[in-house]
C-alpha cells in the first residue's frame, strides 16, 4: 500500500476511483480495480485493522472472488472447512438441517469456510501493496463530497494533524458501513425488512481441545433464551445469545454475567473471553445504490441478520460485480449506464439472501413458549433440510433465462487446474472447437477464448444446451449461443456494448 506522501491530495490530483472504507468490501474492491491498472485512492479513518473477531464465515463463491484477486492460496491454510449448521429445540431435537458438503463444490472450492477477519484483512492489505497504482490513506476522514460534471471533489481531514485536504475522483464508492456518509450524501433511503433484534456476541479462546462442542454451528431454538454456537478457526469459538426483556445491555457484557450464561458449554478456567459485545441484527436494503458518480457497496447498501452467515459475502459479491463495470466504463470500453446494472442485478440477489435469513431468524427467535411448542412438534417430526439459495442476478448486463445471469460453475480441468486460472479480468468465450473457429479474428483482443476440450467443460456446455457461452469478469454467465452463428451477435451486444439488454 502506498502511504508515504500526500501527493494524492495535490490540487490537480484526479483518481479514477476513490473508495471510502478499507474493510473487507473496500479492500476487495481496491484490489480488483488495482489489478486492472486504475488509479485508486482508499480513505480509511482508522489507524489499523480492528484486531478482534467480527465476520466469521464466507462461502465458495467468495473464495472464487479471492482467487480472482490472487489471494486464495494465501488464505487457505488459515481456514476451516465448515460442515454447516443445525437448528435444534430446547430438548436437542433437530428442526432444520443445513449441513454443507465437505467436498469441493460447483465453485471449485468448498461451499463453506470459517475464518478470522483480521487475518483476511491482513492478506487483502498485503495484496494491495502489489498495486503501485493504489494509494491508501489511513487516519483520514471524509467530511464533504462535492459532485461535479466530470468528477467528485472530496474534502478530507488528516486525523493525525487536523489538516484539511482536498482531492478528486471520477467515481466514489462508499464501502463505509451501516452508517455510511456516502449513502447520506446520496440521499438514499433504506427498505426495512422488519427484523431488528439485539444479541450478545461472545468470542472466546479455548485453552484446550473441546471436540464435544462439535464442528457444526448450532442454533438453539430455546424460547427461554435463543442462542447460537459457532466453531471458528483454531481454538476460537463464538456464542451469540439473544437479549430478553429486562436485560441490561451494559451489564450483559460484564464477565460476572457472561460466564453464567456460558456455563452449559464452557467454564472460565477452560477459555479466555476475547470479546463481549451487544449487536442489533438489522435487515435493510438501500433504495438507490448509485447517484451519478457516487455508489455504495457492502453494509452501506444492505445489512442482514447473521443466520446464514452471508453479511460479508454480500459485500464481496458487490465488489466483484462493480469492479469490472467501473473498469470497463473508465476505460471507455462500455457505456456509463452499465453502472446502473450494478443495483438492478445485485439488489434482488441480496434481498433473497436477507429474506431467507429473516425467515430462519423467525424460527430461532420465537420466545413465546406456546408458539415454540407448536413449532417443535411440527418441525421435529419432519426436520427441514435446506440449501443455500442460488438466485440469479436481477435484470442487467446478461440475457436472462435458465442459464444467463447465474454464477458459472468452475470445473476442475483434466490437468487439475481450476477453470478460472488464467482468465484475469476479461470476458471469456467458452465454446466447442467447431464454434470457436467461427469467432471473429479480432475477438481475442477483448476477451479470452477457451476451447471446451476438457471433459468437465464439455459437460458444462452440454448441461447448458449450447455451443458457446460468454462468461463475464465476475464469473457470471452473460449469454449463451445455441449455435455458432449466434456468437458474433452475442459479442457485439455484451463485449462491445451495442444494445445490451
Amino acid at each position: 500500500m502506498k502511504v508515504e506522501n500526500d501527493a494524492v491530495f495535490d490540487g490537480d490530483a484526479l483518481h479514477d476511483v476513490a473508495i471510502i472504507g478499507l474493510g473487507p468490501c473496500g479492500a476487495a474492491l481496491a484490489n480488483l480495480l488495482g489489478q486492472q491498472g486504475l488509479k485508486v485512492l482508499v480513505i480509511e479513518k482508522e489507524a489499523d485493522i480492528y484486531r478482534l473477531p467480527r465476520a466469521i464465515h464466507f462461502d465458495g463463491e467468495c473464495m472464487r472472488a479471492f482467487q480472482a484477486m490472487g489471494i486464495a492460496d494465501d488464505l487457505y491454510p488459515d481456514l476451516f472447512v465448515s460442515p454447516g449448521m443445525k437448528f435444534v429445540d430446547a430438548a436437542g431435537r433437530v428442526l432444520i438441517d443445513y449441513s454443507r458438503p465437505q467436498d469441493l463444490g460447483p465453485q471449485g472450492w468448498h461451499p463453506s469456510y470459517r475464518f478470522h477477519q483480521p487475518q483476511l484483512e491482513e492478506v487483502l492489505r498485503k495484496r494491495l501493496g502489489d498495486h503501485a497504482n493504489v494509494a491508501v490513506r489511513l487516519r483520514h476522514d471524509l467530511f464533504a463530497i462535492e459532485p461535479q460534471d466530470d468528477r467528485v471533489v472530496l474534502r478530507v481531514e488528516d486525523m493525525r494533524s487536523g489538516r484539511l485536504l482536498k482531492t478528486a475522483a471520477r467515481y466514489v464508492v462508499g464501502c463505509d458501513g451501516a452508517r455510511s456518509l456516502v449513502r447520506r450524501f446520496m440521499g438514499t433511503e433504506l427498505d426495512d425488512m422488519h427484523s431488528h433484534e439485539r444479541w450478545l456476541v461472545l468470542d472466546v479462546l479455548l485453552h484446550g481441545e473441546r471436540p464435544d462442542l462439535g464442528d457444526h454451528s448450532i442454533q438453539y431454538c430455546d424460547p427461554a433464551r435463543p442462542a447460537t454456537y459457532v466453531r471458528g478457526v483454531g481454538n476460537r469459538r463464538r456464542w451469540e445469545l439473544m437479549l430478553m426483556p429486562g436485560d441490561d445491555p451494559v451489564a450483559m457484557v460484564r464477565p460476572e454475567t457472561v460466564w453464567p450464561l456460558l456455563s452449559r458449554w464452557v467454564a472460565p478456567h477452560e477459555a479466555t473471553l476475547e470479546r463481549p459485545a451487544v449487536y442489533t441484527f438489522h435487515s435493510v436494503v438501500a433504495r438507490g445504490w448509485r447517484r451519478d458518480r457516487l455508489l455504495i457497496a457492502g453494509d452501506a447498501a444492505h445489512q442482514t441478520p447473521p443466520f446464514m452467515g452471508q453479511g460479508m459475502c454480500a459485500g464481496i459479491r458487490d465488489a466483484f460485480n462493480l469492479a469490472w463495470k467501473l473498469a470497463a466504463v473508465l476505460k471507455g470500453q462500455l457505456p456509463s449506464d452499465l453502472l446502473d446494472t450494478y443495483e438492478s442485478e445485485r439488489s434482488p440477489h441480496v434481498r433473497e439472501f436477507i429474506e431467507t435469513a429473516v425467515r430462519l431468524g423467525g424460527v430461532i427467535q420465537a420466545t413465546d413458549p406456546e408458539v415454540a411448542r407448536e413449532r417443535d412438534a411440527r418441525m421435529a417430526a419432519s426436520p427441514l433440510v435446506i440449501k443455500t439459495p442460488q438466485p440469479a442476478l436481477g435484470p442487467g448486463w446478461h440475457a436472462g433465462g435458465a442459464v444467463a445471469g447465474r454464477v458459472a460453475p468452475q470445473p476442475l480441468l483434466d490437468d487439475g487446474r481450476r477453470f478460472d486460472d488464467g482468465l484475469g479480468d476479461r470476458f471469456a468465450l467458452v465454446a466447442t472447437p467447431e464454434a470457436l473457429r467461427t469467432c471473429p479474428a479480432q475477438a481475442s483482443e477483448r476477451l479470452v477464448l477457451r476451447e471446451a476440450g476438457d471433459g468437465a467443460v464439455k459437460q458444462w456446455l452440454r448441461d447448458a444446451g449450447c455451443e458457446a457461452l460468454l462468461l463475464r469478469p465476475d464469473r457470471h454467465i452473460a449469454a449463451t449461443a445455441a449455435q455458432a452463428t449466434d456468437i458474433p451477435t452475442l459479442l457485439r451486444r455484451y463485449v462491445a456494448g451495442e444494445g445490451a439488454a
